[in-house]
């Protein structure tokens, strides 16, 4: 269903009926248009605390990119870190003589050497002066170090302070249609940065903010992607639930990147499956994931046709609504078996036949009902919180290259959501930083930013893409 109340606000009399009453004015967000498109254009601002560990590499991305780059001119450790005006032609900038009519971009800082809480000044200096000069859908993004992986209390909580920044930082600048996000990472990561800042600073992020995402260390074979237009080029994947919604644009994504995708739905479905399958070239599976023979049969098809698989997409689920004491325990049963153990008993029959290759990548879709609870679906809540712990348990044990990381969808435009009551709608399309729901691809995009061969240092992460909603955390 179309944002009518969107659509209004960006029109003249609607900018000015907004503006006279105080409502809400959401801007139209940017989002990936074209193969070929830059990941980041304009103006982009790179700054730095004292003992930057991650310049070189954000400064070599950033100055190989379509945007000019710039740092400011009294930061003497950025300077010399990345020998900026010299190896990647960045322009020095003045930090008080900034001027209203200067647009940036995006803002990036690196924060990862900072040890004390005093150093936190740093990062006041950087963005105070810079901040409203964030352009139209606009990016931010702090690198910073896992406090996990700090050696003193000071350290980590310094490296946890940016979490309460950045989150505040996003709520500041969703009235423009920008975002903010931080990277954590662990020492020895520098070089697994890549992926996730090109995401961050491109239009495939458009409905995430507030986000933080932690890098581990890997060792990197196998990770080099060999072109950044078709990156999945050579992958096969499997998408459940992909007849429609959330799936649909997850396999179309995917495919756009260069995947050939096995799309998967129930029987019901194989109508609209094959049309989505036809479309992009795929292949259409019609089975029931509930099944007592669904991972065998699904295993059997990969093995059959593919020799194995190299991402997995477990997007299929089902909502149940009731309260708790009026619910049917055919309601609960269900919706656990979909959302929830369906991907534990796909993925272990995947594994013990080892048809999941190398460096495969397995994403869950959750959902900010499994973070923050939602009235009537106890349930469905369950079986989304289940897929978090599912995620996060994993990733400490799968191996050989493998990753597991989720998304956790807020308000996002599909047929479900068309389908509620007015008011309930406008409420969760407006309760969150950018003012306005999300689209199934959104979703992918972010699915496809898992499944990158770059993203080998991603694994166990949770993103919401909610456009920073006001529920959760």
């Amino acid at each position: 269903m179309s944002d009518l109340y969107l659509k209004f606000v960006n029109t003249p009399i609607g900018k000015s009926v907004v503006q006279s009453l105080s409502l809400p004015s959401p801007v139209n967000l940017e989002r990936w248009q074209r193969a070929d498109q830059p990941f980041v254009e304009g103006h982009v601002l790179l700054g730095a605390g004292p003992e930057p560990k991650a310049m070189k590499v954000l400064a070599d991305l950033i100055s190989n990119s379509a945007a000019t780059l710039y740092y400011p001119d009294h930061v003497e450790s950025l300077r010399a870190s990345a020998d900026l005006a010299q190896s990647h032609k960045a322009n020095s900038l003045e930090m008080d003589n900034i001027g209203e009519q200067r647009r940036f971009k995006a803002l990036v800082f690196d924060a990862s050497g900072l040890t004390d809480t005093t150093q936190l000044r740093c990062v006041y200096d950087f963005f105070h002066p810079t901040i409203r000069n964030i352009g139209r859908c606009g990016r931010i993004v702090v690198i910073g170090t896992d406090p996990a992986d700090c050696t003193t209390a000071a350290q980590a909580a310094t490296q946890k302070a940016l979490e309460g920044f950045v989150r505040s930082v996003g709520k500041e600048i969703g009235k423009k249609g920008a975002t903010a996000q931080l990277i954590w990472m662990a020492p020895g990561a520098e070089t697994q940065l890549e992926s996730t800042v090109r995401f961050f600073l491109s239009p495939k992020a458009a409905f995430v903010s507030g986000q933080v995402v932690r890098i581990s260390k890997r060792d990197g074979k196998g990770r080099t992607a060999t072109n950044n237009i078709a990156p999945l080029t050579g992958k096969v994947a499997l998408v459940t639930g992909a007849s429609r919604g959330i799936g649909e644009s997850v396999a179309r994504v995917l495919a756009r990147d260069g995947a050939t995708v096995v799309c998967l739905d129930v029987p019901a479905a194989m109508a609209a499956l094959e049309g989505v399958a036809n479309s992009i070239n795929g292949k259409a599976l019609a089975a029931d994931i509930t099944e007592p023979n669904g991972p065998k049969a699904i295993a059997d098809y990969l093995e059959e046709h593919f020799k194995g698989v190299d991402l997995v997409v477990h997007n299929a689920g089902i909502t149940r609504d009731k309260t708790l004491g009026r619910m049917p325990d055919h309601f609960w049963d269900l919706t656990i078996a979909v959302n929830l153990t369906a991907e534990e008993l796909i993925n272990d029959e995947l594994m013990k036949r080892k048809l999941l290759r190398s460096n495969g990548r397995i994403v869950c879709v959750s959902s900010i009902s499994g973070i923050a609870g939602n009235f009537g679906q106890t349930n469905y809540a369950t079986s989304k919180c289940g897929v978090i712990g599912y995620v996060e348990a994993m990733a400490k044990q799968l191996k050989d290259g493998i990753t597991i990381n989720a998304v956790a969808p807020g308000f996002i435009e599909t047929q479900m959501t068309a389908a509620m009551p007015i008011t309930i709608r406008e409420a969760g399309r407006r309760m969150n930083s950018l003012s306005q729901g999300g689209l199934p691809v959104d979703v992918a995009e972010t699915i496809a930013y898992y499944c990158n061969p770059l993203s080998g240092g991603v694994n166990g992460n949770i993103i919401r893409v909610c456009g920073q909603s006001l529920i959760g955390k």
